[in-house]
């Protein structure tokens, strides 16, 4: 359970970011300007919630596709970790690597959160959907993983 939420919101402008892929290149939000995108925030690779959420986004990512806007998933675990997870369950759409945690903090989804009596930093499951210009049209935070990749594609 996190105690704080993302402070950014519909209207700002998303910050910048610059991340290693599951595939060793480097992308950047420069790199994605004229393109809608939604970038989802999770906790950890291969773990019953975030394999479920990933999953959903792969199997919609058709969808996603024919409207326009790809789909980054992003988390703290190195690019070998999300190559891994990646291939095997055949995600479609690029997994960023952020090991210093730069962009989960620029994002606000590294928070402390609490469980099962232990208090600890860490990512609260957060999406934002950025329209080309840069701007955030859409975010959810604290997501629940059922439905939510639905949910998503709804508002774009």
């Amino acid at each position: 359970m996190a105690v704080a939420t993302t402070t950014l919101k519909v209207g700002d402008m998303a910050p910048a970011f610059t991340a290693e892929t599951s595939d060793g290149k480097t992308i950047s939000s420069q790199d994605v300007l004229g393109t809608p995108y939604v970038l989802y925030f999770y906790p950890k690779d291969d773990t019953p919630g975030c394999t479920k959420e990933a999953c959903a986004f792969r199997d919609l990512s058709g969808e996603f596709a024919a409207k326009g806007a790809r789909i980054f998933g992003v988390s703290k675990d190195s690019p070998a970790s999300h190559a891994k997870f990646s291939a095997k369950y055949s995600l479609l759409f690029p997994l960023l690597s952020d090991t210093t945690g730069a962009t989960c903090e620029a994002f606000g989804v590294w928070q402390e959160k609490k469980n099962y009596g232990k208090t600890y930093m860490g990512i609260v499951r957060s999406t934002f959907v950025v329209a080309g210009d840069g701007v955030i049209t859409a975010v959810f935070s604290t997501v629940r993983v059922e439905g939510h990749a639905d949910k998503v594609l709804a508002v774009l």
